[in-house]
């Protein structure tokens, strides 16, 4: 066998070694990005199920009497607020500004919503209330799926972010239009449990 055969033959091997590894990272990095979507998908269904519980919450505590207004309209605006964020339909955002403008806007809500919850112990006709109770424990539902299903969503993101600039995916993301992917972050202050005093009709502590 002749050199220049055996080079045709190296050359040959060398070509269908590429493809081989050409075609399982393009498989690779479009499961991977297809799990980010999934996961995002999962992200804002548990969001949405959180924000289809506001007009009913609304509806029932507005129904005590001189419960306050500010509180109720504070729920109300921050609930617009998060349709109003504009985020790409059906794939995870590439956007970190973006994400983050969703990411204020939902803790937004969940800051009026606990701050409603608060304001609510202070009728206890209210908390008596079947309606409410079944309210309160889907919202409180929601918001620990909102925290399972964001921690997925950044752990498939990691998992994507990390295959396409690592070698051999850093290659071929570029040529197939993938780009990094933003995480969810915490929220500031979110490390420090919140500071709730429910006992509202305690009386003030005598003066010495």
């Amino acid at each position: 066998m002749s050199s220049a055969t055996k080079f045709l033959i190296g050359l040959a091997a060398l070509c269908v070694l590429l493809a081989i590894l050409a075609v399982s990272s393009y498989n690779r990095l479009i499961g991977l990005q297809q799990a980010t979507d999934a996961q995002w998908a999962q992200v804002q269904n548990v969001y949405q199920r959180r924000a289809d519980l506001v007009p009913n919450l609304v509806s029932t505590v507005s129904g005590a009497a001189n419960f306050e207004k500010s509180t109720l309209m504070a729920v109300t605006e921050a609930r617009a607020s998060v349709g109003r964020v504009q985020l790409p339909a059906g794939t995870a955002p590439t956007d970190a500004a973006q994400l983050a403008a969703f990411q204020q806007a939902q803790g937004q809500l969940g800051s009026a919503l606990s701050r409603l919850l608060a304001v609510s112990e202070r009728y206890p006709e209210l908390k008596a209330t079947a309606g409410f109770r079944d309210l309160q424990a889907q919202l409180e539902g929601s918001e620990n799926r909102i925290a399972v299903e964001r921690g997925h969503f950044n752990e498939a993101v990691q998992a994507y972010d990390t295959a396409i600039r690592s070698f051999p995916g850093m290659f071929f993301a570029g040529p197939m239009g993938l780009a990094t992917r933003p995480y969810f972050t915490a929220t500031a202050g979110s490390e420090t449990p919140p500071k709730v005093q429910f006992d509202f009709n305690a009386p003030a502590p005598a003066k010495p």
